[in-house]
């Protein structure tokens, strides 16, 4: 399984299935590598755009953001370190 995580400048918009030609994207191939990317890029001064799978998964920017947020998430990744 792959998946996409589309990235831009903060304050980019969210995009359609139009313009993901003219974003960038990195692949992964665990939907967990590709939220953790996904924290990496919001934190770092830009915004996850989109994250979508070949397996149908497609999480717009509001839904990565929410799911960035969950208490859950902050828990895992506080495992991590």
């Amino acid at each position: 399984m792959t998946y996409r995580v589309y990235s831009g400048p903060r304050g980019s918009e969210s995009i359609s299935p139009l313009e993901k030609d003219q974003h960038l994207f990195k692949e992964f191939n665990l939907l967990d590598e590709a939220m953790s990317w996904a924290r990496h890029v919001n934190e770092s001064g830009r915004v996850t755009l989109l994250i979508e799978g070949d397996d149908g998964t497609r999480l717009t920017k509001q839904q990565v953001a929410a799911a960035l947020q969950h208490p859950e998430a902050r828990e895992a990744q506080a495992q991590r370190i």
